[in-house]
C-alpha cells in the first residue's frame, strides 16, 4: 500500500522543522501545500524553506511560479498526483505539508473539473477588472451566476474574475460545474495536524514577524510594489506593508496589523482543520509518536 503523509496545522506551530526531520526519517522529498510559497518573489514574507533547508531535503512546490503566473488549486491537484505516481514508485510513503486548506483539499478529496480559462478570456476579464471594478463585476456575477453569487467571497477579486471567466468561457453557470464529488484516490491518505496552546502560537507568530522584518520583509514588498494588484500580493504581511507605504499607517502599526492578521488566519486555519475527523492530532515536539502513528496506520 503507498501511502501519503499530509502534515498540516496553523501556520508558525512547527510544521518546517518536523517535517524535515520526518522527511529525512523515510528518505522523501516534500511536497510543499503552501498557496503563496510557491512563488519565487514572496521568499521573507512566506516564511519559505532557506536555501539550507532546501538542500538537506529537496522540496517540490516551493518558488517554482512567479507572481503573475496564472495558477489554480485544480492544477496543483492535477501536478501532485503525476508527481505521487513517479514518487510511489520509489518508496512507499510520500509526504505533503502546508497550511493551504484548499490544496490540501484538492489533492485528498479531488477538485471540481472546472475548464481551463484560455488566455483570450483571461486577459479580458482581468482588463476589465482593472478598468470597471470589482463592485461592477460582482453585479454582472449577481446577474448571470445568481447562486454562485450568493456564496462567492465578493472581495476576493480572484474568485469573482474566475467565475466569470467560466461563464463567459463555456455559456454556462459557474455553479454548474461545481458538483463537490469526492474522487477515490489508489493510495492511503494518513492526516496529521500540529497544534499549540495558543498562547504560544500567538508568541511565535509574533516572533516570527518580527524575524521577517529583521530578514528584509519590507525591502521585498517595496521590490513589489509596483505588483501590489496581482492576487498572489493579497495576504498577510505585504498588504499591511503596501498600506505603509502608500502613508496610510506608520511602520509600527503595519507590523502589529501584520501580527494580528496572522494570528486571525491561524485561528480560521484551525476552524478548518477541527472539521476533519479524519485528522489526528499532535504537538509538533511529539516526533517519534508521529512516526509510530504513521507506521500503524501505513
Amino acid at each position: 500500500m503507498k501511502n501519503l503523509i499530509v502534515i498540516t496545522g496553523p501556520t508558525a506551530v512547527g510544521k518546517t522543522l518536523l517535517c524535515l526531520d520526518i522527511a529525512k526519517h523515510y528518505d522523501i522529498p516534500i511536497i510543499n501545500a503552501d498557496s503563496r510559497q510557491i512563488y519565487k518573489e514572496m521568499r521573507i514574507g512566506t516564511a519559505a524553506p532557506t536555501e539550507e533547508q532546501l538542500r538537506q531535503v529537496r522540496h517540490y512546490f516551493v518558488g517554482t511560479l512567479s507572481l503573475d503566473d496564472y495558477y489554480s488549486a485544480s492544477m496543483y491537484e492535477q501536478q501532485v498526483m503525476a508527481l505521487l505516481h513517479t514518487l510511489f514508485q520509489k518508496n512507499d510513503y510520500a509526504l505533503m505539508t502546508g497550511g493551504s486548506m484548499m490544496y490540501i483539499d484538492a489533492v485528498c478529496n479531488g477538485i471540481d473539473d472546472i475548464p481551463t480559462v484560455d488566455e483570450e478570456t483571461r486577459a479580458t476579464m482581468k482588463r476589465r477588472l482593472a478598468e470597471e471594478g470589482l463592485g461592477h463585476l460582482c453585479e454582472e456575477l449577481k446577474r448571470l451566476d445568481p447562486e454562485h453569487y450568493a456564496i462567492v467571497d465578493r472581495n476576493n477579486p480572484r474568485r469573482v474574475v474566475h467565475a466569470l471567466e467560466i461563464c463567459h468561457m463555456t455559456g454556462h453557470t459557474y455553479t454548474s460545474f461545481r458538483k463537490n464529488e469526492h474522487k477515490p484516490r489508489d493510495f492511503n491518505i494518513i492526516k496529521i495536524a500540529l497544534n499549540r496552546p495558543r498562547d504560544i502560537i500567538y508568541e511565535r507568530i509574533n516572533n516570527r514577524v518580527n524575524q521577517m522584518m529583521a530578514n528584509g520583509l519590507l525591502d521585498e514588498a517595496r521590490s513589489l510594489y509596483d505588483h501590489r494588484h496581482l492576487n498572489a500580493l493579497n495576504t498577510v504581511g505585504y498588504k499591511e506593508i503596501f498600506a505603509f507605504l502608500d502613508g496610510c499607517w506608520s511602520l509600527d502599526e503595519a507590523i502589529e496589523r501584520i501580527k494580528g492578521n496572522t494570528r486571525r488566519y491561524a485561528r480560521k486555519q484551525l476552524t478548518w482543520f477541527k472539521k476533519d475527523s479524519d485528522i489526528t492530532w499532535f504537538s509538533p515536539d511529539d516526533k517519534e509518536l508521529i512516526i509510530k502513528h504513521i507506521e500503524s496506520n501505513g
